[in-house]
């Protein structure tokens, strides 16, 4: 093979039955589809249709809870099995979604390009679509004076688009293999679901309702114990604002010593890690919280997110930490802030940055029973937290070896890779 010659196109990771066979060819997207261009002109009554990067094809209206669209007479006609490119680009799509059309007949804004692969067996170009190996063609051949947030492509470009193409039985086994694991994800992914309705549902069995005074399920030995007592989370212990270090004092950052900001703070229970560390001089330059208080975001689009520490860390000014005295359950405090998380967030009100000071969210009232009752309430609830969590990290541990087998299955286009 010389310098002129390029590499055979072979997955790192191939099925041991197709070892012995030829390269992968790599026609463009053009031979192996058509565009599809009819319009709506007859103005027929078709659901609008969008192509989310996270949930691929859905209903318009289902996915933003209205209709977007005013009139779909220029949109064209998308029909079951037809792939659609949205150049929107996002965090999980980098240069915009390619999905197959997977729940019928619809119309899709002009905006998007349709496709349509000559052969019905096309669930592996499904799968290859969800890589990233597609991704670096499209960053060349795009117009860089476009839009921030979506990619210029001509339909022409997008038609000329490399497709790695093996024969149509190793197709059939890579879809299958992905497809497989596809549906064990989603098994799981409402298995987690199921359990989050659960625990939230319990929560607000052993949280009194708004207007009501005790819980509408109460443990045996509390049933006599009365009336739950108004306090505000100011009375839970002493509330502390986050602060952030000099950032133009690198001697601050990169220790061992954990600092939490919105970002770190997921649906989860316990903040375990975090995108930025301190020193012990940079933590010295903040309010220090200890383990087991409860932090609340009280600024921004996130405002209302709640986790609990596991080690003693800092924060930065978006988020309040509660520090429970003696009297209060430190996890008791937590699923009550949860339970209470929405409502607090309207205090906030509509403002362009939505925020919450600490006099504000120090002054919020729940209703809180004894101590013993508080624990018997946080030991309950603990173990469905731990559950959540143990299955959340089961499904992001699946989706991660998804994306790892992907980039093993589909082989590397060199420099048109992402």
């Amino acid at each position: 093979m010389t310098a002129d010659q390029p590499s055979p196109l072979v997955p790192k990771l191939r099925f041991a039955e197709f070892v012995g066979e030829p390269p992968w060819e790599c026609p463009p997207l053009k031979k192996l589809a058509k565009r599809i261009t009819q319009r709506n002109t007859q103005g027929a009554k078709l659901r609008a249709l969008t192509n989310s990067a996270e949930h691929g094809v859905v209903d318009q209206r289902e996915y933003f809870d209205k209709d977007i669209a005013t009139s779909t007479d220029n949109y064209y006609i998308v029909e079951a099995g037809d792939y659609v490119y949205n150049p929107r680009i996002s965090s999980i799509a980098p240069v915009g979604p390619i999905s197959k059309n997977q729940i019928g007949t619809g119309v899709m804004s002009p905006l998007y390009a349709v496709f349509r692969f000559h052969s019905d067996a096309n669930d592996f170009f499904a799968h290859y679509f969800r890589s990233s190996h597609w991704h670096g063609y499209l960053r060349r051949v795009s117009n860089n004076g476009a839009r921030h947030d979506r990619m210029a492509v001509t339909n022409d470009d997008l038609m000329q688009l490399p497709i790695p193409t093996p024969s149509a039985r190793e197709q059939q086994k890579i879809a299958d293999c992905l497809g497989s694991l596809d549906d064990l994800i989603a098994a799981e992914g409402r298995k987690l679901e199921a359990l989050r309705r659960h625990k939230q549902a319990l929560m607000q069995q052993l949280f009194p309702q708004e207007g009501e005074t005790q819980p509408r399920l109460r443990f045996p030995e509390f049933r006599g114990a009365g009336d739950w007592d108004d306090k505000s989370i100011g009375d839970f212990g002493q509330v502390v604002t986050g602060s952030t270090p000099s950032t133009a004092e690198p001697t601050f950052y990169g220790g061992e010593i954990p600092f939490v900001s919105p970002i770190d703070i997921s649906d989860l229970r316990y903040v375990e890690e975090t995108n930025t560390t301190l020193t012990e001089a940079g933590f010295k330059k903040t309010r220090p919280i200890r383990a087991g208080s409860v932090l609340f975001v009280c600024i921004g689009s996130t405002i209302g997110k709640i986790a609990q520490t596991v080690r003693d860390c800092a924060t930065n000014q978006q988020i309040n930490a509660v520090i429970p005295n003696a009297k209060y359950s430190d996890g008791f405090v937590y699923f009550a802030l949860s339970n209470a998380s929405n409502r607090i967030a309207l205090l906030a009100g509509k403002q362009a940055v939505p925020i919450i000071n600490k006099s504000l969210f120090s002054s919020a009232r729940l209703l809180v029973p004894r101590l013993p009752e508080q624990q018997r309430i946080a030991d309950c609830l603990t173990p469905l937290a731990d559950l959540v969590a143990a299955e959340t990290r089961k499904l992001d541990m699946l989706k991660a070896h998804r994306k790892g087998l992907m980039q093993q299955l589909f082989p590397s286009l060199g420099e048109a890779d992402a």
